[in-house]
């Protein structure tokens, strides 16, 4: 019966069912196998509710999906174009940067392609950069940002590290820790991408934009009011007097004054449809989480992240090669699954092994959260490859041939990020 049911499931999961029924599908099926009681899942369910942090998942991603809706792309554009287009290669790297702090706020990667794709890439074009090389830049630039507070990626792998450390007795993972060590890991990937951009069209005949203090003043000035937002963030959290938790709601609050109230571009009667889609998104992932949770506790109980110790053990002797291998499997999975199931999916198994090979948890966050932001633009299935297909109307096959460049540059990044920890770490110990 037990193999008849698991078959079932696995038949299911190819049928297209829900994530969250096949995770606990498998978690229940495993107890039962154990012969534990199944209402051991009520109790792994309701673990969820006593983590605190979690109220920020929340908090920021209405923050995330208001920023979406008003015209804090175009802003953000605009000001970046005055205050770096000057720059050899200024554009890209207005693109950059504009992508990577879109992409920060809003949490969402696809979002940043569907907001900033139609700014950036007609403005990379007209500045003289060619297509295919401006095509490659706006869809590889779509994730980045997600290492930067607030990253709602680093904040769901803070919770289901921290739930682990209950079970692994390992020191809690703090989500400050996470913030901390994605800084510099994200200003390379950033550092490194418009190195790759300056080199590759210094004989392209690209314009600089002259520098234009009014035109910086009126950038400044039409952004008001979510400049102060950064500050509100990092200063609120790093300096203390905030928790994440409510350094999430002065965030939901403030974007919700700033973009209802002063610039008015959201009306009232939009703002239940916003809280609607942005709760059915939380909705899910917290749906996700808890089950996972659930298929945690039994991996645990049933020994099985010992037992995949000890076989990897036998294969992979050192670090590494254990590195070597996780960078492979993770590239993968963030190729073909979304990052938050992902994590919760993976990090369970991952963990365990990590920590007996030496790796920071702390670290392991950021290698993970690397390699996803990455995985949204490998080929063959990368989302983000789909979304700017859609997006630009170019075929598949332009965008794997645009994009594969800038993927080769971040790879040189992920390895500096592996193999280089203190890179991470300075910040934190």
């Amino acid at each position: 019966m037990i193999a008849l049911a698991a078959v079932l499931l696995i038949l299911l999961a190819l049928m297209g069912a829900p994530l969250f029924a096949v995770i606990l599908g498998a978690a229940a099926l495993g107890f039962y196998a154990m012969d534990t009681p199944l209402s051991v899942l009520h109790i792994n369910l309701y673990q969820l509710s006593d983590s605190v942090v979690l109220m920020a998942l929340p908090l920021f991603t209405f923050a995330g999906f208001l920023l979406g809706e008003a015209r804090t792309a175009d802003r953000m554009v605009r000001l970046s174009q005055a205050a770096f287009g000057w720059m050899r290669g200024g554009m890209a790297f207005v693109a950059l940067i504009a992508c990577a702090a879109f992409t920060a706020l809003t949490g969402g990667s696809g979002v940043t392609i569907v907001a900033l794709g139609g700014l950036l890439f007609p403005a990379l074009v007209k500045a003289g950069y060619r297509e295919r090389f401006s095509l490659g830049l706006v869809t590889s630039s779509g994730s980045l940002g997600l290492l930067l507070v607030p990253s709602v990626p680093l904040l769901i792998y803070g919770i289901i590290a921290q739930q682990l450390s209950q079970q692994l007795d390992m020191p809690s993972v703090r989500i400050l820790d996470l913030y901390l060590a994605g800084l510099f890991p994200a200003l390379l990937m950033v550092a490194l991408l418009y190195g790759w951009c300056a080199w590759t069209t210094r004989h392209d005949p690209v314009p600089r934009q002259g520098f234009d203090w009014g035109e910086l003043r009126a950038a400044l000035g039409d952004m008001r009011w979510e400049l102060p937002l950064p500050l509100v963030v990092l200063g609120g959290i790093f300096s203390g007097v905030l928790v994440v938790s409510e350094a999430a709601a002065v965030t939901a609050l403030y974007v919700l004054v700033a973009e209802v109230l002063l610039y008015r571009e959201i009306r009232w009667r939009q703002l239940p449809g916003i809280m609607r889609e942005s709760m059915v998104m939380v909705g899910g992932i917290l749906l996700i989480l808890a089950v996972a949770l659930a298929l945690t506790d039994f991996l645990v109980y049933a020994d099985v992240p010992s037992d995949l110790f000890a076989f990897i053990r036998t294969h992979v002797e050192d670090r590494i090669t254990f590195l070597i291998l996780l960078n492979l499997l993770l590239l993968l999975l963030g190729a073909m699954l979304d990052i938050f199931a992902a994590l919760v999916i993976m990090v369970p198994l991952i963990l365990p092994l990590a920590l007996r090979y030496g790796v920071d948890p702390v670290h392991l966050g950021i290698i993970f959260v690397a390699n996803m932001q990455i995985g949204y633009f490998t080929p063959p299935v990368g989302m983000n490859l789909f979304i700017a297909s859609y997006r630009f109307r170019r075929s598949i096959g332009e965008l794997y041939a645009a994009t594969i460049p800038f993927m080769l540059v971040l790879l040189i990044a992920l390895l500096l990020i592996t193999y280089w920890p203190t890179l991470s770490l300075v910040l934190v110990r």
